[in-house]
């Protein structure tokens, strides 16, 4: 038990820190109250592009980009509040998320979604829910 709360205690730590560095070194557009997976990948090729809103949780795997070295292209990824980015998806650079949106596992996010309140899954992503509203983390409220 009492290795259990220290393991946890450890953690939190390095999540706290790694948001620091997002933030401050990087100088990502992240909420406080964002939770980053520790194996969660954000672009750091155009770091200030990333904007990730109150309350959203990106897991482990899923990637957020801001670029695309084969376009040449440089843009800003927006994600809402009280979103989910899903194990093992990839959001590309210029997309928009709104609030309350989820995005399933190992989804490819092509376009943007500005209205929220969608579920996406597949590749490319497509709206397989709308009119979902969710809690903090994208937990979805009944």
């Amino acid at each position: 038990m009492l290795v259990q709360k220290i393991k946890n205690h450890v953690r939190d730590g390095i999540l706290k820190l790694r948001h620091w560095v997002l933030v401050k070194v990087y100088h990502m557009d992240i909420s406080p109250s964002a939770m980053i997976s520790l194996g969660a990948n954000l672009d750091t090729a155009n770091p200030r592009g990333v904007h990730i809103g109150d309350e959203t949780y990106v897991a482990s795997g899923a990637s957020i980009m801001t670029h695309d070295g084969c376009r040449l292209l440089h843009a800003d990824t927006h994600i809402g509040r009280r979103c989910f980015i899903g194990a093992g998806s990839r959001v590309l650079p210029g997309v928009t998320l709104g609030d309350h949106t989820i995005v399933g596992a190992d989804a490819v996010v092509t376009r943007s979604y500005p209205i929220g309140g969608v579920i996406l899954a597949g590749n490319p992503a497509r709206v397989i829910r709308e009119h979902v509203r969710t809690n903090k983390y994208g937990v979805i409220i009944k």
